[in-house]
């Protein structure tokens, strides 16, 4: 059988209209706003409808580190909604937005691969419904009026050396990490220095992740941090009057969007923060809206279970009163054994020894997601490479470790190939009760909760607080902020701040180089090693093999 592309396999799904879609979980026309014929919005109106419903079962999908070998958590997702739908039962699959930063990049786009994505995946993978464009125009918006404030007299009385709040843009582009903005001349402004973030870094995007409603939103906004005064005074957003047209513009992008799996499963994309500089979760409007909607709400996080599942149950689910019922951690041979030191060009070959070695990265996920009482499925992207004797070892080693264990081949075969991870997840949610309970408490000081984060999750023997860190914990302190959870910024390829430290390193220390507050979406971030909010280009970047016809049919993209 010939070889089909991401893209090709897309273009030939049957889909059907999103109304089509809805109608089967309830939903009136009148409570979408539509996009075409196969992306919609859910609008508020359908909240006020369903919002007295009993929740469904909440389960995140997460993974081992990732790998240049991969891993497949996302493509995993989607066919485990479209395995839950083949098995009679009603699921909805709730995801991140893509960036275009890793879509034009190296990474690649969010919409699942192989027979288990989500569509239309053109259109989500570029500009989608103009969601994280309203994001970035809403960020820059603010941008734009502290720098007209400083320009037109500086009423507020603002430090220009102190303002933190950057601007963005959803592309990878180094060059703009740091910038001096003002230049030209007095009537061009206040010339200071800058920077850029990439959109998916954006406070504005954890915001709208982590609002409950639009008038939360805009509380959310007006709290934003933007610097201090010379007397060190705090300046928000609010003082700026800023929060009434940033939350104009973010109006319809607030509202979650419904798409299909090319099984025509329900899926609900919306928000993208990425998981090692941000909190890594679909928006919480999202998620609250599929559990009332179905009886399995299947979601993932970025990254490794050390990353975006730690963040979902410390702070989604602690800010959105959720309680997951269970968790599917994702792995496969091939990752194992790149952990186990075998080079990705070498993981095709059967080295069960090298299982052995790497293993201990996929047990220590496995204790992380235990740390929170919920029960955890392991399950295996299956390979035609992989042996007997391999698969065998790592099912006998989870089911050790009480998980239960399922082999997946959704990337071949879709929902079919999730039949095993399906029916064994449904097991576990009816033998096993979630217990779920975040990692450390509210009133545990900021300092307590970096060390609990770094040596309980990441197994380090301790923290080293940069120059100025702890100072700056005690400052957000005493603003306020000190019961806030943290949302630590860490390498994903690695347990440590070490990305080249693989498996599961033993005696080190997490360096915390710089902290900052997220006051409006509610975390303070912590940002460990070497970790950067404006990624780069690759030599030769994903864009470079991206085209188009006369026809605007698209090639390339995966």
């Amino acid at each position: 059988m010939a070889f089909k592309s991401d893209i090709e396999i897309a273009r030939e799904a049957k889909m059907l209209p999103v109304t089509e879609i809805a109608r089967d979980l309830g939903i009136e026309e009148e409570d979408l706003d539509c996009y075409g014929r196969y992306k919609a919005k859910l609008n508020a109106g359908l909240w006020e409808k369903i919002k007295n419903k009993e929740d469904g079962k909440l389960i995140l999908v997460t993974a081992i580190n990732p790998t240049p070998a991969g891993e497949g958590k996302t493509t995993t997702c989607v066919g485990l909604g479209e395995a839950m739908g083949r098995l009679g039962k009603k699921a909805i699959i709730t995801l991140r937005e893509p960036s275009l930063g890793p879509c034009m990049g190296v990474k690649g786009g969010a919409a699942g691969g192989g027979y288990a994505q989500v569509v239309p995946m053109e259109d989500i993978n570029l500009h989608f419904t103009g969601d994280l464009h309203a994001i970035s125009t809403a960020h820059n918006l603010l941008a734009a009026m502290i720098d007209n404030h400083l320009q037109q007299g500086n009423e507020l009385g603002i430090d220009p050396r102190t303002i933190t709040w950057k601007r963005v843009v959803d592309l990878n582009d180094r060059s703009l990490r740091q910038v001096i903005v003002g230049l030209g001349g007095k009537s061009q402004g206040v010339p200071r220095e800058s920077g850029y973030m990439i959109t998916v870094a954006s406070e504005v995007m954890a915001i709208l992740c982590l609002s409950k409603d639009l008038m939360d939103l805009k509380e959310r906004i007006s709290r934003i941090l933007i610097g201090y005064t010379y007397q060190g005074k705090p300046v928000f957003a609010g003082d700026l009057k800023a929060q009434g047209a940033m939350t104009a513009l973010l109006r319809d992008a607030f509202n979650p969007n419904l798409v299909q799996t090319l099984e025509n499963t329900p899926a609900i994309i919306h928000g993208g923060p990425f998981a090692n500089i941000a909190h890594g979760c679909n928006s919480l409007r999202a998620t609250r809206y599929a559990l009332k909607l179905a009886d399995y709400v299947i979601t993932e996080t970025g990254f490794g279970a050390d990353l975006g599942a730690e963040k979902f149950f410390d702070i989604k689910c602690r800010l959105g009163g959720l309680k997951p019922d269970a968790s599917v951690l994702v792995a496969t041979i091939r990752a194992l054994k790149y952990n186990g030191g075998v080079k990705k060009e070498d993981t095709a070959k059967p080295d069960l020894a090298a299982v052995k070695k790497g293993i201990v990265n996929l047990e220590a996920q496995i204790q992380n997601l235990q740390l929170f009482g919920v029960p955890v499925v392991v399950t295996l992207n299956a390979f035609l490479t992989d042996s007997p004797e391999e698969i065998t070892f790592v099912e006998d080693k989870c089911r050790q470790m009480g998980c239960e264990f399922a082999l997946s081949h959704v990337w071949e075969k879709g929902g079919e190939g999730g039949i095993d991870l399906a029916n064994a997840l449904i097991r576990t949610l009816e033998t096993t009760p979630s217990d779920y309970h975040v990692l450390y408490p509210d009133e545990m000081s900021l300092e307590d909760k970096i060390r609990t984060i770094a040596e309980k999750v990441y197994g380090a023997d301790g923290v080293i607080f940069g120059a100025g860190t702890k100072t700056a914990l005690k400052k957000y302190t005493e603003l306020g902020y000190g019961k806030f959870p943290v949302c630590m910024a860490k390498t994903q390829y690695s347990l440590s701040d070490n990305p080249k430290k693989l498996g599961r390193p033993k005696g080190f220390q997490i360096t915390i180089r710089q902290v900052d507050v997220s006051a409006g979406a509610g975390f303070i971030v912590a940002i460990a090693g070497d970790i950067m909010t404006m990624p780069g280009l690759p030599k030769v970047p994903a864009a470079e093999w991206i085209d188009i016809d006369q026809d605007g049919n698209i090639t390339g993209l995966f």
